[in-house]
């Protein structure tokens, strides 16, 4: 690009390509990383987590430390090899149902209420669990 400046923003753990029937090899030789260009690229990293230095938010600092331990593989796991995390950090559930409840508790009441949603979300990695869940929860 000839002297073109480009900035490069993001968590490159969570920018892979997705290969339409490509395996996970297909996907992290295809990310920016592998490419002989990544030896020409310039890195800076950002260090402060701006809301807990502007905002004083320890707890978000804690859960931001919490998903780079993830990110790095850093975390104690079990004998079957599952991390280990703690109550502070999340609540494990027992079913898809007391998820919902915990995620959307009284929902019926807050249903029209924009800003209670607004303070709720449950992500997916399939459309076909979304349609179920909101099925379930609207139907």
């Amino acid at each position: 690009m000839g002297g073109v400046v480009v900035l490069l923003a993001g968590d490159f753990r969570q920018t892979l390509h997705v290969i339409e029937r490509g395996t996970s090899e297909d996907e992290i030789n295809a990310c920016l990383k592998a490419s002989y260009l990544w030896t020409k690229v310039e890195k800076h990293y950002l260090t402060t987590n701006m809301r807990v230095q502007l905002f004083n938010d320890v707890e978000s600092g804690a859960y931001a430390q919490k998903l780079l331990e993830i990110g790095e593989g850093h975390l104690d796991i079990d004998q079957e090899g599952m991390v280990l995390f703690t109550h502070q950090f999340c609540h494990v559930v027992e079913s898809e149902d007391e998820l919902i409840d915990q995620v959307f508790p009284n929902l019926q009441q807050y249903i029209l209420d924009e800003k209670w949603l607004c303070e709720r979300t449950m992500l997916e990695p399939k459309n076909e669990t979304v349609a179920k869940i909101n099925k379930k929860n609207l139907g």
